[in-house]
């Protein structure tokens, strides 16, 4: 007989346990979204304080450039990290870390003298960071079954608002107490709110069910693969798909200023782009709670590849706000879809890090496909080549997202399958 995942423990619930959907589980979610956007500033300050920090250290805008790239590499290896202290031991203690290390990492970027500090500083602020995003996304999954979808992208959208909040925040605070005492405000800001706030999900969840995962919503879909095949072919299709994301993210600025209509014009389109993601973010929750997380990555996927495809034909100012618009309303739902395909499909004990393992993937792919991207522009001279190797990328992720949507068609939808490892 095959014992099912992740089935109660006692058939019989007490009157106050848990329930997935309930009053609880959405005052849950606020939380995780006011914690994630708090959390998330380590993504976004760097980006503000290039500039800064370059005149500071007397540096190249390459070499200040690389703690971006080690806060990012942070990022992807703490999700990992974190997930599998979030399955083993629950969301609290992984945000008590990721708490300890903002503060700290903040500090020291606050308080370093040479390049090289400020660097290793963003490293830490990256592992930080990443509690705030996978590991909640997982967390936030199991508070959920008919609103799921839903659940995850609402807190993955407070990575986008930390994106849209903190860089104000941080410009006037450089303008006003400059960029060293900007970072340890950030750390004192981020250690106040975010322990209070981890403090009371914490009562919300209460001390024994704080990494009690008994009454999370067991696995729904069979797709006759082993987790460790399932993850792979995940990570593959988040590398495929955040390469081809990456080229107008990251060098719609460059484009701008190559075509002559400013950086300021591409700036905007950037904002424009981001701010439609959270549309698309959250609508893309509402569209997965209907017809599951695999026709939702489908549906994400094959319309950023639609979108790319206008940028190799159209490069008026007007229509590339207006591309960039589209861009950020399709691709924004894409990177939650994983994990909702995650828990769609695997235990609930081994979400976390499964769906840190996807993202780390998928900070890969943006990194990668940042760079490629320029490697071809340099050697082809222009940005179509760069467009065009995103759209094949593209196509291997729908690729894969086809092959486990024929899968998931051939087998049974059942409550609590069996999963090898």
């Amino acid at each position: 007989m095959v014992r099912p995942v992740h089935a109660p423990n006692h058939p019989e619930q007490k009157p106050d346990s848990f329930s997935p959907d309930s009053r609880q589980a959405w005052i849950r979610l606020v939380i995780a979204l006011v914690i994630g956007s708090i959390g998330g500033v380590g993504m976004w300050a760097i980006v503000v304080m290039i500039p800064a920090v370059q005149a500071e250290f007397a540096a190249t805008r390459g070499a200040v450039s690389l703690a971006f790239t080690l806060m990012m590499f942070g990022f992807g290896l703490g999700g990992v990290i974190a997930g599998k202290i979030t399955d083993r031991f629950g969301i609290v203690p992984a945000m008590a870390i990721s708490i300890a290390f903002l503060g700290v990492a903040n500090t020291l970027a606050g308080l370093s003298t040479q390049l090289w500090q400020f660097i290793a500083a963003y490293f830490l602020i990256g592992l930080g960071t990443s509690a705030t995003f996978a590991p909640l996304m997982a967390e936030a999954s199991h508070w959920f079954e008919r609103y799921r979808g839903l659940a995850v992208t609402i807190v993955a959208s407070g990575n986008y608002f930390a994106g849209t909040m903190w860089p104000p925040i941080v410009n006037w605070g450089m303008q006003s107490i400059g960029w060293r005492h900007t970072h340890i405000g950030i750390g004192l800001v981020c250690v106040g709110l975010m322990t209070i706030l981890v403090l009371v999900l914490r009562a919300q969840m209460g001390d024994a069910q704080a990494h009690d995962h008994a009454n999370a919503p067991p696995p729904r879909v069979d797709l006759k693969l082993s987790t460790n095949t399932l993850t792979v072919l995940l990570s593959i299709a988040s590398i495929s798909c955040c390469v081809a994301m990456a080229m107008p993210q990251v060098h719609i600025v460059a484009y701008c200023g190559d075509l002559g209509y400013g950086v300021a014009r591409g700036a905007e389109m950037l904002s424009l782009m981001m701010a439609c993601g959270i549309v698309s973010r959250i609508g893309s929750g509402f569209l997965a709670d209907k017809i599951g997380g695999i026709r939702t990555l489908l549906v994400g996927s094959l319309a950023q590849g639609f979108a790319l495809v206008f940028y190799l034909f159209f490069d008026s100012l007007a229509s590339l706000y207006l591309i960039s618009a589209m861009f950020g309303l399709f691709q924004g739902g894409i990177v939650p879809s994983y994990a909702i395909i995650v828990r769609e499909a695997m235990p609930a004990s081994e979400a976390a890090t499964r769906v840190g393992i996807v993202i780390f993937a998928s900070v890969f792919g943006m990194s990668f496909g940042g760079w490629v991207s320029g490697v071809i522009f340099d050697a082809s001279g222009s940005y179509g080549a760069a467009f065009a190797n995103g759209v094949a990328w593209n196509a291997l992720n729908i690729g894969i997202v086809v092959l486990l949507l024929i899968r998931s068609r051939m087998g049974s939808v059942k409550s609590g399958p069996s999963f090898a490892t």
